[in-house]
């Protein structure tokens, strides 16, 4: 994904998303002025959420909406299903060290930044590679 600029000030790159409706910003200064009106909830075109039949983990939270920018990059219900499926995928995740990866990328400021960080990791990579493995015809 390319950097996009800060929507409150237009001039800086942005770090941070607002919580509530996402909108990007580069500072403490620029969130303040952002949160001068309340915001609201971005209603997206595309919101996914994880239903219980296809948590695979008790960290996954299915009250937290993703948003994606492109619409392509959503994961199919039978993609999921098939992720959910997986023993090996099951036993993976068990290891507390990936799931302690995998809330570092959940709860980050900035998860792209996270993911890349952790994608340096060699366990962290074999897990991804198992998912792609098991989603790609």
């Amino acid at each position: 994904m390319a950097p996009r600029k800060c929507e409150v000030c237009a001039e800086a790159q942005s770090k941070y998303k607002c919580p509530i409706c996402v909108i990007p910003y580069c500072s403490v200064v620029c969130f303040k002025k952002h949160n001068e009106i309340p915001c609201k909830k971005l209603e997206s075109p595309v919101e996914v959420k994880v239903s219980e039949a296809t948590a695979i983990s008790p960290i996954v939270n299915d009250e937290k909406p993703l948003y994606v920018e492109e619409p392509s990059e959503v994961l199919q219900g039978v993609q999921l299903e098939s992720i959910a499926s997986s023993s090996e995928i099951r036993d993976a995740i068990k290891d507390e060290k990936l799931k302690k990866l995998i809330c570092d990328i959940d709860s980050a400021l900035d998860p792209e930044k996270e993911l890349h960080k952790v994608m340096e990791m060699e366990e962290f990579r074999l897990f991804t590679e198992k998912i792609l493995a098991t989603i790609t015809p």
